[in-house]
């Protein structure tokens, strides 16, 4: 596995060992997608800082290392848990620029397809992710602000060697890189391929934008030259340029926001609320199921993942007719996880069989006047996890959407393309939709950080996942894996996922191809999910969990990520 050597300049590249913690320890834990990011996070802990800190120190390593999947120019949620039971959660999604209207996504009359509107700038949000993280910084970091910036620094600027999961992504997304000069610079050779495994990439403009912040702070990204930078290149993008100015980048705040938590058994499980979906749909298809014996059932029973998929689908449906940001619309929250409700919902799961159409239902608040809509097309992101010897914990994922975005580069970081996270067909049989663009609002996500307290009040896990759409069912099975089937949070995470692409019985439920899953597709079927489809799914997922021993982390092996301890 690649990592870069501590000296702390992480400068030289190397293949080592990977930095996998395979014994719990007492002194904290992180775990991130790729190791270099985990080794920064291990040395702010190292530092005496706090789980906040270290998920910082990672966030910055993998918008150098990772910048497929985040980085500057994206944004993300944050839940923090303390040992004593406080949790709190933090908005750094991205908005929309104040020109925007519903017809965001329309050329000459007609809306954009989906894989015509993400390349350019016209999906560009105002990035969050330092905004986000200097709010979370000032109520929980330990260290100097600075000091969170030097791995990434170093990566950055003395260079890092290119991954094969870097290496295949840029060979799926090398379109999108190419439409931007810098882009194709930094990420494709000569030949116009992707970088080859082993290649060193230095990115020195990314390491000057990390330098000024690090001294001067967030407002060195939302104003000044590097907001001029951001507004000029996403008007005058060579695809689909769009009018998001200086005073849109300026305006920009990350927001703390009230985490949504839920009882699951004897655990209570808390995440992200609305602009998030994806939490809340954990929530509730952990409400639905918990009425089965799934510890009985067992992960080798076909009958357990039927009930995920059903509850799953329920859950997103909701998701598609009430997900949205909650400063635009009334999302009704308390409504979609009141006890009555959730019991209301498992009601129509039958283990025999599916439910012919999963319909939304109709929780306390619903606002009539918005339509049903479409499931939005989500694709990339990734996560990443601290806990700290104090035993408080940061569950933090991060996003610019698409894999490397809109694939527009500004100071060597790439611009998200999150604003296709969005509805792009704004009204439904003359409704409006809850997640149509609006000027300012931040589109759902399916994002869905998780942190979760034992009947004690003591963190017994917490952890996330990247993979766009399939992100709560990733995080389901985690739950399901460790808490009912008594797994390690590494193995509960190695497992596949049931996803339904619809709402009705007719339409695709994916299992991960070459899973333990792919033989149970007969038995699925006889079970009414007459299109069960193998296919391979990018998934990854990151978590930490307490055991008796200590602290504990767990990275996804189809990843190239790693835990670490200081």
């Amino acid at each position: 596995m690649i990592v870069c050597r501590l000296r702390f300049t992480l400068c030289l590249c190397l293949i080592v060992a990977p930095l996998a913690v395979n014994a719990a320890t007492p002194r904290g834990v992180v775990s991130a997608a790729d190791p270099r990011a985990a080794a920064a996070g291990a040395e702010m802990l190292r530092r005496g800082g706090s789980a906040t800190d270290a998920a910082i120190a990672m966030m910055l390593a993998l918008a150098v290392v990772e910048p497929q999947s985040s980085g500057l120019g994206g944004g993300g949620f944050l839940v923090t848990g303390s040992a004593t039971g406080k949790v709190d959660s933090y908005d750094g999604r991205e908005t929309a620029p104040r020109a925007a209207t519903p017809q965001w996504f329309y050329r000459d009359g007609v809306v954009l397809d989906h894989g015509a509107a993400v390349p350019g700038g016209r999906s560009v949000g105002v990035p969050g992710n330092l905004a986000l993280a200097a709010l979370a910084h000032a109520r929980h970091g330990r260290l100097p602000w600075a000091r969170l910036f030097d791995p990434a620094i170093s990566l950055a600027r003395d260079g890092f060697a290119v991954t094969p999961r870097l290496n295949a992504t840029l060979a799926m997304f090398t379109a999108t890189v190419g439409i931007d000069p810098a882009g194709r610079a930094l990420w494709l050779d000569s030949s116009g391929a992707a970088r080859a495994v082993g290649s060193v990439v230095r990115n020195p403009a990314l390491a000057r934008i990390l330098q000024q912040v690090a001294r001067q702070g967030p407002r060195a990204f939302y104003t000044g030259a590097n907001a001029a930078a951001i507004a000029r290149r996403v008007a005058t993008s060579p695809v689909n340029p769009a009018p998001l100015t200086v005073a849109d980048i300026t305006a920009y705040r990350a927001r703390a926001v009230p985490p949504v938590c839920a009882p699951y058994r004897q655990w209570r499980v808390c995440t992200m609320g609305p602009p998030s979906a994806g939490g809340i749909a954990v929530l509730q298809v952990l409400g639905m199921v918990q009425r089965f014996d799934l510890k009985a059932l067992g992960p080798a029973n076909p009958v357990a993942w039927h009930l995920l998929a059903e509850a799953e689908r329920l859950a997103f449906a909701d998701r598609d007719r009430y997900g949205a940001d909650a400063a635009f619309v009334p999302v009704p929250v308390k409504g979609l996880l009141d006890p009555a409700y959730i019991a209301a919902r498992s009601a129509l799961i039958d283990p025999a069989t599916t439910l012919p159409h999963a319909a939304p239902g109709t929780p306390a608040g619903a606002d009539p006047a918005f339509a049903m809509a479409a499931p939005v097309d989500e694709h990339g992101t990734t996560h990443f996890v601290a806990v700290d010897a104090r035993g408080n914990v940061a569950s933090y994922t991060a996003t610019v959407e698409s894999g490397f975005g809109s694939g527009l580069v500004v100071n060597g970081y790439l611009l998200n393309n999150e604003l296709t996270d969005f509805n792009l067909v704004p009204d439904i049989a003359g409704k409006p939709t809850a997640n149509r663009v609006e000027p300012g609002k931040r589109p759902r996500s399916s994002m869905s950080p998780i942190v979760v307290y034992d009947a004690a009040g003591h963190v017994r896990l917490a952890g996330g996942a990247g993979g766009g759409a399939t992100i709560p069912a990733q995080v389901i099975r985690l739950v399901i894996g460790t808490l009912d089937w008594g797994m390690d949070a590494r193995t509960a995470i190695a497992q596949s996922v049931v996803f339904p692409t619809g709402s009705t019985s007719t339409e695709a439920l994916l299992v991960e191809a070459g899973s333990s899953l792919e033989p149970m597709i007969p038995a699925l079927t006889a079970l009414g999910h007459t299109n069960t489809i193998a296919r391979p799914l990018r998934l990854k997922a990151n978590a930490v969990e307490a055991t008796a021993q200590g602290w504990r982390g767990a990275a996804d092996p189809r990843s190239e990520g790693a835990a670490a301890s200081p």
